[in-house]
């Protein structure tokens, strides 16, 4: 029997915010003591109140934007009781009746649309850190402002469950309201995975697999938990419905617990924080300014960038953000293969940060590479230079000046260049094997040339005043 699967994901998104969502605590515990960046109102001690953080709110407006979603003028927070060692209140403040987000979709690149059911704000727990006998707990991440995002069951192959977590991942880091750090929990993914017989009006029993923070992990945790489900009805089972934890290492799940309900946490109104009520205003302001979005790229730069390598790029917002500040769409061009093919390359990877060359830098080099006066080596020689914090601010001719890869295009000292080398003694039985048709040896005749110019002779003019001489 072949089997359809069905896939929901949600994903929880860490904001950018200073400070916590309901304190005046750093919200940026990277590198810092556990337990370090808590306070009474963390730690949930009595008569402490939350007080709300309006960026945070500001941000929660944006994330809806970029996902096409409705903005709920009116929201409110809700209590989710239950107990973990990492979350002193015994329950978490969220949104489940009245959510800031409301229905949406993202885009993947191949045309599919995935719906989003809401996504809404809610305090992170803390942390455990599990050893073979013993668990630590820090609360550093208590309250840190969240946005879980929870899309329709729309997606049916792993494919297209990991484009739409990269597709979200992009659309959070462009519009600027989370660092997407997956290394460090910034993005989470849960994935909701059933399968059915095809044909089927119903949908079969879920599993969900818990803080994926990879895209890759993401991918194969759904390919495994497509075939251990298969496997388990092919065999005349049933599927339980539970939380399960991902082995990146090993490739497997392992079920953890039974998987809750809404009922099981007793939701409740959050007596401690009124209603949000978003004017007009309000939600304009939060949208001021509004950065382009990966698909506004996709529309902008087709037909001048390959798809596949626009597809890389789009996976650094800077970099096409870079590309739309250029001239024209030669240097676009130009540019955007030298960031794909160099800046991104292995040995290179460690150039990229914030700090890139100006336009200027970049459309000058552009400019020198379409008029030959840099051999592709050469250009990228001068490009990688730019990422020298010494040469910055260099012009780019002056940093091609100063490597000596400047070409010589002036057809009179090539000419001459060229003369010089054919009068050599050492160069005749390879001008008369041309002559006698063997066009190969040209390649190295040019390279004679190449020498005597100290490599600034421009090698396909060489190449054309060579067989000029010699026909």
């Amino acid at each position: 029997m072949k089997y359809i699967p069905t896939i929901g994901i949600e994903c929880h998104v860490q904001l950018a915010t200073k400070t916590k969502l309901f304190s005046e605590v750093d919200n940026d515990a990277r590198g810092k003591e556990p337990n370090s960046c808590v306070s009474p109102v963390d730690y949930a001690l009595p008569g402490m109140l939350p007080r709300l953080n309006g960026e945070a709110v500001r941000f929660a407006i944006r994330a809806g934007h970029a996902m096409n979603c409705v903005i709920n003028p009116k929201s409110r927070f809700d209590r989710k009781h239950y107990f973990y060692p990492d979350s002193p209140k015994g329950y978490q403040i969220t949104q489940f009746f009245h959510p800031i987000i409301g229905e949406g979709f993202v885009e993947l690149p191949n045309g599919t649309k995935i719906r989003i059911e809401h996504a809404h704000l809610e305090g992170d727990a803390g942390k455990l850190t599990h050893f073979s006998n013993y668990s630590l707990v820090d609360l550093n991440r208590v309250d840190t402002p969240l946005i879980e995002i929870v899309s329709m069951p729309d997606i049916h192959s792993a494919a297209d469950a990991r484009d739409y977590c990269k597709e979200l991942w992009r659309l959070m880091t462009f519009a600027k309201v989370s660092y997407g750090d997956l290394y460090n929990g910034n993005m989470r993914f849960d994935v909701n995975v059933s399968i059915a017989p095809e044909g089927s009006d119903k949908l079969g029993t879920r599993t969900e697999t818990k803080n994926l923070n990879s895209f890759r992990s993401i991918e194969r945790a759904v390919e495994y938990e497509i075939k251990r489900q298969t496997k388990l009805l092919e065999a005349g089972e049933t599927i339980r419905q539970e939380t399960r934890g991902w082995n990146d290492a090993t490739g497997e799940s392992t079920p953890q617990r039974s998987k809750e309900e809404a009922k099981d946490y007793r939701y409740m109104p959050e007596p401690d924080l009124p209603p949000l009520n978003l004017s007009e205003e309000f939600i304009n302001a939060a949208l001021e300014n509004f950065p382009l979005m990966p698909s506004d790229y996709r529309a902008k730069f087709t037909g001048i960038i390959p798809a596949d390598t626009l597809e890389v790029l789009l996976d650094h917002a800077n970099l096409v953000e870079k590309l739309a500040e250029l001239s024209s769409p030669s240097a676009i061009k130009r540019i955007a293969n030298l960031f794909a093919s160099v800046l991104l390359a292995e040995e290179n990877f460690s150039l990229l940060n914030d700090d890139l060359p100006s336009a200027t830098q970049l459309n000058d080099l552009a400019e020198m590479l379409d008029k030959n006066e840099l051999s592709s080596t050469g250009g990228k020689e001068v490009f990688i230079k730019f990422f020298d914090p010494e040469m910055h601010f260099k012009a780019t001719r002056e940093i091609a000046k100063e490597l000596g890869v400047v070409q010589e295009n002036d057809l009179g000292a090539l000419e001459a260049i060229v003369d010089a080398v054919l009068a050599k003694p050492e160069t005749q039985k390879a001008q008369e094997d041309y002559k006698n048709g063997e066009q190969k040896v040209i390649g190295f005749l040019v390279g004679q040339v190449m020498k005597e110019s100290h490599g600034k002779a421009n090698p396909s003019a060489v190449q054309e005043i060579l067989r000029k001489k010699l026909a």
